[in-house]
Protein backbone atom coordinates (compact mmCIF):
# COMPACT_ATOMS: atom_id res chain seq x y z
CA UNK A 1 0.00 0.00 0.00
CA UNK A 2 0.97 3.59 -0.82
CA UNK A 3 1.07 6.54 1.37
CA UNK A 4 0.91 10.17 0.30
CA UNK A 5 1.67 13.13 2.73
CA UNK A 6 -1.17 15.85 2.99
CA UNK A 7 -1.51 18.88 4.81
CA UNK A 8 -2.99 18.55 8.26
CA UNK A 9 -5.33 21.07 7.67
CA UNK A 10 -6.76 18.66 5.16
CA UNK A 11 -7.18 16.20 7.83
CA UNK A 12 -11.10 15.25 7.64
CA UNK A 13 -13.45 13.08 10.01
CA UNK A 14 -14.38 13.70 13.39
CA UNK A 15 -11.68 13.44 16.03
CA UNK A 16 -14.22 12.29 18.92
CA UNK A 17 -15.20 9.45 16.79
CA UNK A 18 -11.88 8.27 15.26
CA UNK A 19 -9.78 8.58 18.92
CA UNK A 20 -13.33 7.97 21.08
CA UNK A 21 -15.20 5.01 18.59
CA UNK A 22 -12.51 3.79 16.24
CA UNK A 23 -9.65 3.89 18.44
CA UNK A 24 -6.60 4.38 17.38
CA UNK A 25 -2.56 2.42 17.86
CA UNK A 26 0.12 4.26 19.14
CA UNK A 27 3.11 3.38 17.92
CA UNK A 28 6.81 4.26 19.05
CA UNK A 29 10.47 2.61 18.53
CA UNK A 30 12.53 1.73 15.50
CA UNK A 31 12.89 -1.37 12.72
CA UNK A 32 15.32 -3.62 15.71
CA UNK A 33 12.57 -3.02 18.51
CA UNK A 34 8.58 -1.32 18.74
CA UNK A 35 5.68 -1.72 20.65
CA UNK A 36 1.94 -0.47 19.41
CA UNK A 37 -0.75 0.11 21.85
CA UNK A 38 -4.49 0.88 21.79
CA UNK A 39 -6.09 4.26 22.61
CA UNK A 40 -9.57 6.00 23.04
CA UNK A 41 -7.73 8.73 25.16
CA UNK A 42 -6.35 11.77 23.56
CA UNK A 43 -6.90 14.82 21.12
CA UNK A 44 -5.99 17.11 18.03
CA UNK A 45 -5.54 20.80 18.59
CA UNK A 46 -3.33 23.63 17.76
CA UNK A 47 -0.47 24.62 20.84
CA UNK A 48 2.76 26.97 20.55
CA UNK A 49 1.42 27.64 17.05
CA UNK A 50 2.01 24.08 16.20
CA UNK A 51 -0.99 21.10 15.23
CA UNK A 52 -0.68 18.55 18.07
CA UNK A 53 -1.49 15.71 19.23
CA UNK A 54 -2.29 14.88 22.99
CA UNK A 55 -1.41 11.57 23.87
CA UNK A 56 -1.39 9.99 27.30
CA UNK A 57 -0.40 6.60 28.19
CA UNK A 58 0.05 4.54 32.04
CA UNK A 59 3.89 3.84 33.46
CA UNK A 60 2.91 0.36 33.37
CA UNK A 61 2.41 -0.27 29.56
CA UNK A 62 5.08 -1.52 27.27
CA UNK A 63 4.47 1.07 25.05
CA UNK A 64 5.63 3.75 27.61
CA UNK A 65 8.80 2.61 27.37
CA UNK A 66 9.59 3.14 23.72
CA UNK A 67 7.65 6.32 24.40
CA UNK A 68 10.25 7.54 27.12
CA UNK A 69 13.22 6.54 24.59
CA UNK A 70 12.25 7.99 21.39
CA UNK A 71 11.43 11.46 20.39
CA UNK A 72 8.47 10.34 17.63
CA UNK A 73 5.74 8.31 17.59
CA UNK A 74 3.04 7.09 15.60
CA UNK A 75 -0.96 7.43 15.73
CA UNK A 76 -2.86 5.53 13.22
CA UNK A 77 -6.07 5.13 12.60
CA UNK A 78 -7.92 2.20 11.04
CA UNK A 79 -11.44 1.34 9.05
CA UNK A 80 -13.99 -0.95 11.39
CA UNK A 81 -12.90 -4.22 9.88
CA UNK A 82 -9.36 -3.88 12.17
CA UNK A 83 -11.51 -3.16 15.39
CA UNK A 84 -10.52 -6.93 16.23
CA UNK A 85 -7.02 -6.24 15.60
CA UNK A 86 -7.22 -3.02 17.71
CA UNK A 87 -8.85 -4.72 20.01
CA UNK A 88 -5.69 -7.43 20.51
CA UNK A 89 -3.37 -4.59 20.59
CA UNK A 90 -5.64 -2.65 23.11
CA UNK A 91 -5.63 -6.00 25.68
CA UNK A 92 -2.44 -8.25 24.86
CA UNK A 93 1.04 -7.23 26.27
CA UNK A 94 3.81 -6.90 23.47
CA UNK A 95 5.97 -7.79 26.08
CA UNK A 96 4.08 -11.16 25.99
CA UNK A 97 3.28 -11.71 22.44
CA UNK A 98 3.84 -10.43 18.58
CA UNK A 99 1.07 -7.64 18.10
CA UNK A 100 2.08 -7.80 14.89
CA UNK A 101 2.12 -11.76 14.03
CA UNK A 102 -0.87 -11.89 16.22
CA UNK A 103 -2.85 -9.62 13.95
CA UNK A 104 -1.36 -9.84 10.54
CA UNK A 105 -0.47 -5.97 10.78
CA UNK A 106 2.29 -5.29 8.72
CA UNK A 107 4.99 -2.88 9.78
CA UNK A 108 5.98 0.22 8.08
CA UNK A 109 9.79 1.20 8.84
CA UNK A 110 9.87 4.45 6.26
CA UNK A 111 9.23 7.72 8.76
CA UNK A 112 10.29 8.57 11.98
CA UNK A 113 8.67 5.90 13.59
CA UNK A 114 6.82 2.65 12.73
CA UNK A 115 3.28 2.37 11.52
CA UNK A 116 1.11 -0.36 9.77
CA UNK A 117 0.00 -0.58 6.19
CA UNK A 118 -3.37 -1.61 6.77
CA UNK A 119 -3.65 2.47 8.39
CA UNK A 120 -6.21 4.49 6.51
CA UNK A 121 -4.61 7.72 8.21
CA UNK A 122 -0.96 7.89 9.91
CA UNK A 123 0.24 10.85 12.09
CA UNK A 124 3.68 11.49 12.49
CA UNK A 125 4.54 13.02 16.00
CA UNK A 126 7.38 14.32 17.51
CA UNK A 127 6.86 15.04 21.31
CA UNK A 128 7.07 19.17 23.03
CA UNK A 129 6.47 18.44 26.49
CA UNK A 130 5.60 15.48 28.49
CA UNK A 131 4.30 15.34 32.13
CA UNK A 132 2.11 12.81 34.11
CA UNK A 133 -0.70 13.78 35.10
CA UNK A 134 -0.89 15.16 38.96
CA UNK A 135 -3.98 14.30 41.41
CA UNK A 136 -3.29 17.62 43.14
CA UNK A 137 -4.39 19.09 39.82
CA UNK A 138 -7.59 17.62 39.10
CA UNK A 139 -10.55 20.64 39.53
CA UNK A 140 -13.32 18.14 39.12
CA UNK A 141 -12.28 15.32 41.62
CA UNK A 142 -14.91 12.99 39.85
CA UNK A 143 -12.38 11.71 37.82
CA UNK A 144 -9.01 11.25 39.67
CA UNK A 145 -11.85 8.63 41.84
CA UNK A 146 -13.37 7.48 38.48
CA UNK A 147 -10.54 6.92 36.46
CA UNK A 148 -7.33 6.60 38.87
CA UNK A 149 -8.92 4.49 41.88
CA UNK A 150 -5.10 2.57 41.59
CA UNK A 151 -3.47 5.75 41.53
CA UNK A 152 -1.92 4.86 38.37
CA UNK A 153 -1.82 8.15 36.47
CA UNK A 154 -0.97 8.29 32.73
CA UNK A 155 1.72 10.70 31.24
CA UNK A 156 0.32 13.28 29.18
CA UNK A 157 2.46 14.05 25.69
CA UNK A 158 2.06 16.99 23.81
CA UNK A 159 3.49 15.95 20.56
CA UNK A 160 3.72 18.18 17.06
CA UNK A 161 1.96 16.53 14.02
CA UNK A 162 5.15 16.86 11.87
CA UNK A 163 3.64 14.87 8.70
CA UNK A 164 -0.18 13.28 7.90
CA UNK A 165 -0.02 10.34 5.61
CA UNK A 166 -3.15 9.03 3.87
CA UNK A 167 -3.54 5.56 2.34
CA UNK A 168 -3.79 5.63 -1.22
Amino acid sequence: MAFREMDPKQLTGNPFERIGDQWMLVTAGNRDHYNTMTASWGGLGVMWGKNVAYTVIRPQRYTYEFMEANDTYTLSFYGKEYKPALSLCGSKSGRDVDKAKETGLIPVFDEAAPYFEQAEVVLVCRKLYAQAIDPACFVDTSCDSKWYAARDYHKQYISEIVKVLVRE
